[in-house]
């Protein structure tokens, strides 16, 4: 079994926060910060399997018609809009603006996840459903589909896993913070799925958008709009590589498919430093 030095941070990372030095402040800082990000997280995902896995027609919205589908629209943009907005340069600035006082910038990651959570919350339980079942699936095909949507989640969370699960959960701000260090981010990733194709939390994301057994317009309209949103997002996340990384990423992104695993790899070392 080969030993993984982002685990290996990880754990590093786990055991100073454990052993927190005197600071009551920073200490309560950092704990509230995680609990309440990690208890939104939590929620937002419920929320999102829950309401894609009925077509998006058990949610909370009451919005009357026509108003309902234009409140919906902005529902939808909310999330990609705030959340490559605060991966800019710009953005990073407000991040540590948000929480007063001189922690700001270690819990940027953490306060990311945390609006990130709260995003999925809103899109997830306060959309306005249209009432309209197109198609719910029964017997046999109702398990097949289940199963399938089932593993594309499993697929979403090695992914994660795979990329660092510290930064994907928020967890390197608020642990960081507790333990008094600098936050340190996971390599560049490329193990475990990333050695497939090159973004596999956006294409596990869009297989979960397309593997439900109730369809509806309201889940067409989401499926569609996010799918293009899985294509054509990591293209500026693939641009802060390219400056971060340079050759390296080069050499990776020559040897390893964007989206889509090749039939036969190729030789390059994608790894090499």
């Amino acid at each position: 079994m080969r030993w993984d030095p982002r685990l290996a941070g990880m754990l590093q990372l786990m055991g100073a926060a454990l052993r927190p030095p005197p600071g009551k402040g920073r200490v309560a800082l950092a704990l509230g910060m995680g609990i309440v990000t990690h208890l939104a997280f939590a929620g937002g995902v419920l929320a999102m399997m829950i309401a894609m896995f009925n077509g998006m027609s058990a949610t909370f919205g009451r919005i009357p018609q026509p108003w309902a589908w234009g409140v919906n629209a902005l529902l939808i943009l909310q999330f990609p809009l705030v959340h490559s907005l605060l991966l800019t340069r710009r953005g990073g600035r407000w991040l540590t603006r948000l929480i007063p006082g001189p922690h700001g910038g270690t819990l940027a990651t953490t306060t990311y996840a945390l609006i990130a959570a709260l995003q999925l919350l809103a899109l997830f339980t306060l959309w306005t459903p249209s009432g309209i079942v197109w198609w719910r699936a029964e017997g046999m095909v109702f398990w097949l589909i289940v199963t399938t949507y089932g593993l594309a989640w499993l697929m979403l969370t090695k992914a994660s896993f795979d990329a660092g699960v510290e930064v994907q959960s928020g967890a390197l701000g608020w642990m960081s913070l507790l333990a008094r260090i600098k936050p340190r981010f996971p390599d560049m990733p490329t193990q475990g799925l990333f050695r497939v194709i090159r973004q596999p939390i956006y294409v596990a994301f869009a297989l979960t958008l397309w593997t439900v057994p109730v369809w509806t317009p309201d889940q067409l309209l989401l499926a569609i709009s996010y799918t293009a949103y899985c294509l054509l997002a990591p293209r500026l996340k693939e641009r802060r590589f390219a400056a971060r990384y340079c050759e390296r990423f080069a050499r990776y992104k020559n040897a390893v498919p964007y989206a889509l695993p090749r039939l036969h790899r190729r030789g390059e070392d994608h790894n090499a430093q």
